[in-house]
């Protein structure tokens, strides 16, 4: 499989080794690399708790999403990771104002050390129709 970088200047670049994200050749699938609630301007983790932070997140994974051509409802399937479960309702409210039915499949994990001291993290598949 051939495949290629998405990079986008509206987003935070990547912490670590990792692309933003990664679109097969065909243009098809779109793999974008967990996002945190940082804002791009200060590049500091919001401070407006899980909520504020979902949200972030949320217009993060977006933002890669459009340079690749897609958009919100090009999400197939996310993997949201939350530091603690007692979150999980106001992740939920903020996740729950994103999208629109039918909503993406979703897995959640909880109980986890997130960069930069992040109270969620989540990243996206997404199928970009060309």
């Amino acid at each position: 499989m051939e495949k290629h970088e998405v990079i986008s200047p509206e987003a935070p670049a990547a912490v670590g080794p990792y692309s933003q994200a990664i679109m097969t050749k065909a243009g098809t699938y779109l793999f974008v690399s967990g996002q945190i609630g940082i804002d791009l301007e200060s590049g500091a983790l919001v401070a407006d708790g899980v909520e504020g932070q979902t949200k972030q997140c949320l217009r993060n994974l977006l933002a890669i999403i459009q340079t690749a051509g897609g958009s919100g409802n090009s999400i197939v399937k996310t993997t949201v990771y939350l530091r603690r479960i007692e979150d999980f309702a106001a992740l939920n409210t903020a996740y729950a104002a994103f999208f629109e039915p039918p909503y993406p499949a979703r897995s959640c994990v909880a109980g986890c050390d997130l960069p930069k001291g992040a109270l969620v993290e989540i990243d996206a598949i997404v199928l970009i129709e060309r």
